[in-house]
């Protein structure tokens, strides 16, 4: 059993980490991104996560919160010139 699965519990859920605090669709497009910690979710704006299929705009007040909570927030979007 690998690392990644002994951190699961039934019904595919992570036991903690801010990841089990989302809905599955959510949950399953950010570690489909390769987003499993609070501080590789910091490194992306708040626009970058909710272009993620699954993601959508009911699951930010939680990752907000959850970036707040560990002193970070969401990258700043990059303007387009």
């Amino acid at each position: 059993m690998t690392t990644k699965d002994s951190e699961k519990v039934a019904g595919n859920k992570p036991e903690s980490r801010f990841l089990s605090l989302l809905s599955a669709p959510a949950r399953n497009a950010l570690e489909h991104a390769g987003i499993t910690t609070v501080t590789e979710l910091s490194q992306h704006s708040e626009r970058e996560i909710l272009a993620l299929h699954g993601v959508g705009s009911k699951s930010l007040p939680t990752l907000r919160q959850t970036l707040q909570e560990a002193g970070l927030a969401f990258a700043e979007p990059v303007k387009k010139r």
